[in-house]
């Protein structure tokens, strides 16, 4: 049975992030286009080599009770390289390592790259689904309970779990996390923002990240500016993911709605990555 700390988190975003996203106004980027001038190149992955070398899966697919991630599993043969590009595939599996249930997947750079301050950049086409969502994301390895902002934060270049919204659902957002993931957790909704039909089309999702702010980008246009409760200082690495609503991993109704209403035949369904970059400023080199 979930905890009552998962319960009342997933009535909380039930409730109240659809009025939330209302109240917050999802705008269009409007702000200055980004100047890679001052930037180079650092590293890169355009997903031509199918063995993933540059990512490690985040848990292990092993069948343990730690591969649960929220209302499913993570597992890493759910990511794979198809046709040029990253898929990162949420389906139901019946003999899935950990049994039956919802499974999606995880990559990261933990063990590969790391960097401090840049800009970071992913081109990607999202899931097109209820209860799920993909991500594009950063995060220090000291993040946890009693460390500060500036030692360890974690940047949500964007999240996705907006499908299922009526009207206009061409929506992300961008969040900042620290001080673990507790009572103590600490967190702002940077805001939401429209991109160009990114169920069907590809969009570029970025972050620029400085001693004094981060700075978001979608399609090369400012989306928003923060300097959140300090910015971080160290290194961090990157991050690809999908997640399922839910808990314990059984899915439930969440911020991103249940997968289980989703229609008959949408299921599987990928988030598929053209490229991931990172960038250094010139200055830093």
């Amino acid at each position: 049975m979930p905890s009552l700390q998962n319960r009342i988190e997933n009535a909380a975003l039930r409730v109240f992030y659809p009025l939330f996203v209302t109240l917050r106004h999802p705008r269009p980027p409007k702000g200055p286009m980004l100047d890679l001038s001052k930037f180079t190149l650092v590293f890169e992955d355009d997903f031509s080599d199918s063995s993933l070398s540059k990512w490690t899966p985040r848990l292990s697919g092993s069948g343990k009770a730690s591969d649960i991630r929220k209302g499913g599993f993570w597992s890493p043969e759910q990511a794979f390289v198809q046709d040029g590009n990253l898929h990162i595939r949420t389906e139901w599996r019946d003999d899935g390592p950990c049994g039956a249930g919802y499974y999606a997947g995880c990559l990261d750079t933990s063990t590969t790259y790391l960097q401090t301050y840049g800009y970071f950049e992913c081109r990607c086409i999202l899931p097109a689904a209820e209860g799920m969502w993909s991500a594009f994301w950063l995060q220090s390895p000291r993040v946890g309970k009693g460390v500060p902002a500036a030692k360890g934060m974690e940047i949500d270049v964007f999240e996705s779990p907006l499908y299922r919204r009526k009207g206009n659902n061409a929506i992300i957002t961008s969040n900042l996390h620290y001080n673990g993931y507790g009572p103590e957790h600490r967190f702002q909704n940077v805001g939401f923002f429209i991109a160009d039909d990114p169920y069907r089309k590809f969009n570029t999702y970025g972050v620029e990240w400085n001693e004094r702010e981060y700075i978001f980008y979608i399609n090369g246009r400012e989306t928003a500016r923060s300097s959140f409760a300090g910015v971080s200082q160290g290194e961090e690495f990157l991050l690809l993911s999908t997640e399922v609503d839910g808990t314990r991993g059984m899915p439930a109704h969440g911020w991103s709605g249940n997968i289980r209403e989703n229609p008959a035949g949408v299921l599987p369904v990928d988030f598929v990555v053209d490229y991931v970059r990172a960038y250094q400023y010139n200055d830093k080199l």
